[in-house]
């Protein structure tokens, strides 16, 4: 078992469950052990495409969190909590409401690169310690601003941007890794002359995998029982969709396995999925026609 499940996480569930609900499936279903890794966190009050590695895909888990991703959310207007989101309690509230036309005419300052500071309750650390273990027990959690990129940020329905003022707003967004959007939905309603929190979050799309590749954990328990798990599992080139393939002799795949350095190579500098027919055997960097290995595959 080498390659992609694709999970559409329910509410309530983490990722680190996400992982253990496959692992338990695999397990129930008679499958072989299977290394089992999640390829980019996904808050329990979010749902949706949390791409789970197996085998060696695992090894490639590290590109999926760098990859970008695509939320739909909403934003209620009138109340800030302390999580930025609908689990929080309530620290700010507001008597301003937007209209739809309002937000429309904001969205654009927060398009492409801008500057977020992380919400208090995540999980990046602070001198050792989550900070969001530092908010829960009361102390103050000061976390540096980043640099993220936002691609595209609409309103669900363009169209009805109208004048009366609305509780509720639905934007989808497509964003660079580290990008908050509890965070973005409270810079939208300060810059709205308002506070708010998201109150739904879904994620539509992680790197190449979208809701279209994705299964639910009773499909994911029903397959693995019938032993058709196989049949869902995306294959380890899935999660290297923006990679170039590259074909292997006998002679090279066996090179690489052994971590030698390939010389002459006819391809331009970059990275290369390198295979022996269908077989993926490295992801590759090459430079001045020398390939080196990145990740090898023991396949």
């Amino acid at each position: 078992m080498h390659g992609w499940l694709i999970l559409d996480k329910p509410l309530g569930l983490g990722s680190t469950q996400g992982v253990s609900a496959v692992k338990r499936a695999l397990r129930q279903g008679g499958y072989g052990k299977a290394k089992v890794g999640h390829g980019g966190t996904l808050d329990p009050l979010a749902s949706g495409v949390l791409p789970i590695a197996l085998g060696e895909a695992t090894k490639l888990a590290g590109r999926m969190l760098d990859s970008d991703k695509v939320y739909d959310f909403t934003v209620r207007f009138g109340e800030q909590t302390d999580t930025l989101d609908a689990e929080g309690k309530v620290i700010a509230t507001s008597e301003v409401r937007p209209t739809r036309a309002d937000v429309a005419a904001v969205l654009a300052d927060f398009t492409g690169p801008i500057e977020q500071m992380p919400p208090a309750f995540s999980a990046l650390k602070v001198d050792g310690q989550r900070a969001y273990d530092l908010a829960r027990a009361g102390e103050e959690v000061v976390l540096k601003t980043r640099n993220v990129t936002v691609f595209s940020l609409t309103m669900a329905d363009e169209a009805g941007a109208g004048e009366d003022a609305v509780a509720d707003i639905a934007l989808t967004a497509h964003v660079s890794k580290g990008t908050y959007i509890r965070s973005l939905a409270r810079d939208i309603a300060a810059a709205l002359g308002t506070v708010g929190h998201v109150t739904y979050l879904r994620r539509t799309k992680a790197g190449p995998f979208g809701l279209h590749h994705a299964i639910s954990l009773d499909n994911l328990g029903e397959a693995a029982m019938a032993r058709t798990l196989e049949h869902l599992l995306l294959p380890l080139r899935a999660g290297l969709d923006d990679i170039p393939a590259l074909s292997l002799t006998p002679d090279q795949a066996g090179a690489l396995r052994q971590g030698r350095v390939l010389a002459g190579i006819v391809a331009d500098d970059g990275q290369y999925f390198a295979c022996l027919h269908d077989v993926p055997v490295a992801l590759i960097e090459v430079q001045a026609r020398e390939g080196r290995v990145v990740r090898g595959f023991n396949l």
